[in-house]
């Protein structure tokens, strides 16, 4: 499946009081990632799908510092009915060490239903490598 990648630098507001970037900021990332792979796809569909988290599971490895610049990777793993898995890793863009990975349950709604709806092949087609 083709993936999406952005870089992030790490600035004061993304820090705890551990002075690493704080675990709320790594899942404002997953979410951002994962919004601007979908509208990067999505601008050959008509619009008619939302996209809800039903489910976050994320592994931490190490911590981010300030000024660290974070590469950030995501794909889609697989579909299951309404539900995409989504896959994110951060690394530290110099040195290549991964600091978090994470998958993400998406379920695809109908805009005016607000219902779960299958994941169509339309959609699916979207993320293949091509």
């Amino acid at each position: 499946m083709n993936s999406y990648t952005i870089l992030k630098k790490v600035s004061q507001k993304d820090l705890d009081d551990l002075n690493h970037v704080n675990n709320v900021v790594y899942v404002e990332w997953i979410q951002q990632i994962s919004k601007e792979h979908w509208q990067a796809v999505s601008k050959k569909l008509a619009s008619g799908f939302i996209w809800v988290v039903r489910r976050h599971d994320i592994t931490y490895y190490d911590s981010a510092k300030l000024n660290d610049e974070i590469i950030i990777t995501t794909n889609i793993k697989t579909n299951k009915g309404p539900i995409s898995f989504r896959e994110v890793e951060m690394a530290n863009n110099k040195t290549g060490k991964v600091l978090v990975k994470s998958i993400t349950e998406w379920c695809l709604l109908h805009s005016q239903t607000l219902k779960p709806i299958r994941v169509p092949d339309t959609i699916k087609n979207l993320f293949l490598d091509s």
